[in-house]
């Protein structure tokens, strides 16, 4: 690691791939390491359109954070959030509102560790180390419930992360428990990894990259991400390619070509 890398807290060795950090450099932000930028590299030469992917997903999140402060919205819980830099939900939301209080949950120690000293000087948001397999220690998590009041409506965000549980039960009993904590009219936003129409030799190569360096991803088709609303009701177009969840004008990446962007998107509003 470079000591001109301020950012990073404590003593984190610059010589270990980290998938947050990885996840920051196809960004394009500046939270990573070289090993990170090493790997990066790899995977978008085997795969360009996975630094698209990576962007188009960033794009979603800030679209769903904007429509979730337009709908009242003022707290938000942000879990698989790695990293909070590059246009992530606390600056999104408190540029339209500074009070917004905002969570993020990582169960990687070195991405809550570069997280909470990014976010040391931001008394409305804060990053825990917590498993997304356990959402009641995560509602229960000290520094949750001193920023996040449960009896009012809040923005759930599961972008990108909830492909990385892979029995469709554990997924099922997560949600439920989750549901169960909320009140009407609060969010949930979640968009998933799918394989569906990615050609096969782009699959592989993939997986050849990712061998070893990372948690592999699940994919899900259409009907089981949108199974995944159950109890909400959602919102306009629906579960979609994640460039399609109303994009913001026609230079927005990959509209004529979503299926490049590997995932399905939706937002929920509780009943």
């Amino acid at each position: 690691m470079n000591r001109h890398d301020t950012w990073a807290a404590g003593d984190i060795p610059g010589d270990k791939y980290d998938t947050a950090r990885y996840y920051d450099y196809l960004l394009g932000g500046f939270h990573n390491f070289e090993i990170d930028r090493k790997i990066g590299d790899m995977l978008i030469e085997a795969c360009p359109d996975v630094r698209l992917g990576a962007l188009v997903n960033r794009a979603f999140l800030r679209r769903a954070v904007k429509f979730l402060c337009q709908q009242g919205v003022e707290q938000f819980l942000d879990i698989g959030s790695g990293i909070p830099t590059s246009g992530n939900v606390h600056e999104v939301a408190q540029r339209i509102n500074p009070s917004a209080r905002v969570v993020y949950v990582d169960i990687d120690p070195i991405a809550v560790i570069h997280s909470q000293a990014i976010l040391k000087d931001n008394p409305n948001a804060t990053a825990i180390q917590e498993d997304i397999q356990d959402i009641t220690q995560i509602l229960e998590n000290p520094s949750f419930t001193k920023l996040i009041d449960l009896a009012r409506p809040l923005g759930v965000f599961m972008v990108a992360v909830l492909h990385f549980v892979k029995d469709d039960g554990q997924l099922l009993k997560i949600l439920r428990t989750l549901n169960a904590s909320l009140v009407a009219g609060s969010f949930l936003v979640i968009s998933h990894y799918t394989d569906e129409d990615v050609p096969i030799e782009t699959l592989e190569q993939i997986r050849k990259v990712t061998a070893g360096v990372g948690s592999a991803a699940v994919s899900r088709g259409f009907a089981k991400v949108a199974s995944l609303f159950a109890g909400y009701e959602l919102i306009e177009p629906g579960v979609v390619r994640v460039p399609l969840w109303r994009p913001e004008g026609p230079e927005d990446v990959l509209l004529e070509q979503p299926e490049r962007a590997m995932g399905y998107c939706g937002i929920g509003r509780m009943l």
